[in-house]
């Protein structure tokens, strides 16, 4: 008779079949690979040494003590894993495993995760990150946002805000071969602000490909995406969405777009000003009622 094959292991039965031959230490951050994967994926050794309370020197170990060359390679092989993404039903399945009937422990849940995505927000790394897309965004001649699905609401708001404080934007929302349309609005001077997730979709990739082909920058906000397309982006902003495999959340993403659009007004004030000034006047034409809220007293 014929042996039956093995199913593949999973990550975390690679990392749980070899915990025991290690030392304490290095137990513990084995430990911290399988709890904590976002974490894994979205930091350098030493911010990992810093979540888990060890050395950098040891997480660098113990990804090469469960087999991996190099915390890279662990890295590659934990994203391969989750880019087989498991479907909406599951997701839900197992966001609710973890809150239970309760409606106060889906609140704590949900908080949770929120809270953990704000606290990458305010890394140090994360925030150089964030000033020079800022220069990048602010520069271009003009900006393109790119999201699909729930990511597509975020960049419609994007777009609708940054038009509002003088930066014109267009918003990528389609997909399919509708996408194409769109895609001839980027030329040289733009920029891209990408929201994308995995799996690398096919229209992620040829918007890479026609940016890269015209020398435009493209700002990837991800949290599992920038390890497939790190050279073909000029700045990746790694927001968390949740537990990996679990609900996706977006709150992380919308506080990250409205620290973008607070950012950018900052950076061209009068032109902001005189625009929402402009935006208010157009209300104003279109329904008296609004000019009773006043508008910028010009010089």
């Amino acid at each position: 008779m014929k042996e039956k094959t093995q199913k593949p292991h999973t990550f975390d039965d690679r990392v749980l079949g070899a915990i025991e031959a290690l030392a304490p230490a290095e137990q513990r951050i084995a430990r911290f690979f399988t709890d904590q994967k976002q974490a894994v994926l979205l930091n350098s050794a030493a911010q990992i040494a810093q979540l888990a309370g060890t050395s950098d020197a040891t997480v660098v170990r113990t990804a090469r003590a469960l087999g991996f060359e190099s915390l890279s390679t662990l890295r590659a092989a934990l994203l391969a894993e989750l880019t087989g993404t498991p479907s909406p039903k599951a997701r839900m399945e197992r966001t609710l495993a973890e809150t239970g009937n309760q409606a106060s422990n889906a609140l704590r849940h949900v908080l949770g995760m929120h809270q953990q995505a704000l606290d990458v927000l305010q890394h140090e790394e994360f925030a150089a990150s964030f000033e020079r897309c800022i220069d990048i965004l602010a520069n271009a001649a003009r900006r393109h946002v790119f999201g699909i699905g729930p990511s597509g609401a975020v960049a419609d708001y994007a777009s609708l805000q940054f038009n509002r404080i003088g930066l014109p934007t267009n918003a990528l929302t389609a997909s399919g071969v509708t996408l194409a349309d769109r895609l001839l609005w980027i030329g040289a001077g733009d920029v891209v602000l990408l929201m994308a997730y995995a799996p690398l979709y096919r229209e992620v990739e040829v918007l890479l490909e026609h940016a890269g082909r015209r020398g435009v920058p493209v700002i990837l906000i991800s949290d599992d995406l920038g390890l497939l397309v790190a050279d073909k982006v000029a700045e990746i902003l790694p927001v968390p969405r949740g537990n990996a495999g679990h609900l996706a959340m977006h709150a992380g993403t919308l506080v990250l777009i409205e620290a973008l659009i607070v950012a950018l007004a900052a950076k061209g004030q009068d032109a902001a000003l005189d625009s929402l000034d402009q935006l208010s006047q157009l209300r104003g034409a279109i329904d008296k009622a609004w000019s009773k809220r006043g508008t910028r007293k010009r010089k």
